[in-house]
């Protein structure tokens, strides 16, 4: 294991336990991924945080479709859409999975997130969907997910929680952390008299184009 890689799996473990201790997370239902030149690096199934090593990460080749993996424990029950997206999106860096609880809340009354708020833009679109349910680990969810992740950079798994996607670790956290927070306002103004009042595909359109200047930004190459 090289030094870049022992450093991005501890990168992996930290974000984890700033999930769980931010309360952006519970337990070990988050799990989270990061590319690792044709490999994937992702979180191992059911274990607490705070025992995870950069050893424990499981390591799976992204070409393979038996499951393979690479580690003293199995990797997330998650695997298959994270690795399905990190084929699918090369843009993609890294995936992060949670069951936060605006955007479970959401994700339970089967409701997309329309474009209540500028920062919708972030992800993409006019709206972030919610993926159709099935069951967790299955292909069928993974199709799924792929199909609400399409020119997307996060989404709501019905019944379940949501994805986010970014280039890195830092990005992708942080947008999940902006969908969450977008999850929160939306389902606070759904109690207001009128509901929110959203804004046109041309107020988004004109978002995203500032969008290239704002946020947490990519690294450029020297």
């Amino acid at each position: 294991m090289t030094n870049e890689e022992r450093a991005l799996r501890q990168a992996i473990i930290d974000k984890c336990i700033w999930m769980n201790s931010s309360g952006f997370n519970q337990g070990t239902s988050g799990n989270i991924s990061a590319r690792w030149g044709d490999r994937m690096l992702i979180t191992p199934s059911a274990t607490p945080y705070e025992q995870l090593t950069p050893e424990s990460i499981a390591s799976m080749p992204l070409a393979d479709e038996t499951g393979a993996w690479d580690g003293p424990l199995k990797p997330s029950t998650e695997w298959r859409f994270h690795r399905d997206i990190l084929r699918a999106r090369p843009d993609a860096g890294a995936v992060v999975h949670t069951h936060s609880t605006f955007a479970t809340v959401l994700a339970i009354a089967r409701k997309e997130i329309p474009s209540c708020h500028y920062m919708i833009a972030a992800f993409g679109g006019d709206e972030i969907r919610c993926a159709d349910y099935a069951t967790y680990g299955t292909a069928e969810l993974s199709a799924n997910a792929l199909k609400a992740m399409e020119g997307r950079n996060g989404c709501l798994l019905a019944n379940h929680g949501m994805i986010a996607i970014g280039s890195g670790l830092d990005k992708a956290m942080w947008l999940a952390v902006e969908l969450e927070t977008i999850a929160r306002q939306y389902y606070h103004t759904l109690l207001l008299a009128g509901g929110p009042a959203l804004l046109s595909k041309e107020q988004i359109a004109d978002t995203r184009k500032g969008f290239s200047t704002y946020g947490l930004q990519d690294r450029k190459s020297a």
